[in-house]
């Protein structure tokens, strides 16, 4: 899928605050005709990145994620320039768990300077990456699913729990008004959840889109990860959450990057 335009993503970032946008309301906004904006959400619409209503569009569906090859290219150059601020984060000679996801894979890639990390992950795509990398890869046993190449099971959660790392890196599909974490497939999240329970420091990665996105199975509370990167700073009623919970926010949007 090709990069979505500057005012697709800007009916993706309406909707997700809203939760609804009529047909009539976006056209007159963006000046535009309502044609026009019917194309546009009928693309969002087919990476299953919103859902069609009559007269308007909504929140994309609680219960099935975007294809995972889509999900590489949207936001793309967003999600590079978040795992760049990561990457910074994370010194030489670390011990890290990377998890599932688009954005966790780029991270993967910014770490191809580092020096003698040991990574532990149940991602295929991020152990291909990290094995051309001056470090240690241990990959999780279980079972390998073909869509994302994700490893997950039983003999993944038990896996997990043998380590204690300095980092985690981890992705989800959703972030709840309240701070809820959230993601589609409850194996995926067991994974997940075991990652955030043996790690000294959680380092969630995440573009704006996922924030107010809905997903069914919660992961853990805001309370219990360290800090979020991301690329555009959330509502100031979610930021007045993340300093009540002591979570750091760091966003790539220059002149936006608080500690």
């Amino acid at each position: 899928m090709n990069s979505l335009s500057k005012r697709q993503r800007e009916i993706l970032d309406i909707v997700s605050d809203q939760g609804f946008a009529p047909i009539e309301s976006l056209a007159q906004q963006f000046e535009v005709t309502p044609q026009t904006i019917r194309r546009d959400i009928n693309k969002l619409c087919e990476h299953q990145l919103l859902q069609r209503f009559h007269g308007g569009a909504g929140r994309s569906s609680s219960v099935e994620n975007v294809d995972y090859n889509d999900r590489r290219n949207i936001l793309y150059q967003e999600k590079r320039l978040i795992a760049e601020m990561v990457a910074k984060h994370i010194p030489d000679r670390a011990s890290l768990f990377i998890n599932l996801g688009t954005t966790t894979e780029e991270v993967a890639k910014t770490l191809s300077g580092h020096k003698g990390l040991k990574v532990i992950t149940n991602n295929l795509n991020v152990a291909l990456i990290m094995s051309n990398n001056d470090c240690e890869v241990i990959v999780a046993g279980g079972m390998v699913r073909q869509r994302d190449k994700g490893i997950t099971g039983e003999a993944t959660v038990e896996f997990i729990k043998q380590f204690k790392v300095d980092y985690g890196i981890i992705g989800v599909s959703g972030i709840d008004e309240d701070g809820t974490l959230l993601d589609y497939d409850y194996h995926e999240v067991r994974v997940a959840r075991e990652i955030i329970n043996n790690a000294r420091n959680i380092f969630l990665v995440t573009d704006h889109t996922k924030f107010n996105r809905n997903a069914m199975v919660r992961i853990a509370d805001l309370s219990e990860i360290d800090a979020i990167f991301t690329d555009k700073k959330p509502s100031m009623a979610f930021q007045d959450l993340m300093k009540s919970k002591e979570v750091a926010l760091y966003v790539t949007e220059p002149g936006q990057r608080n500690e």
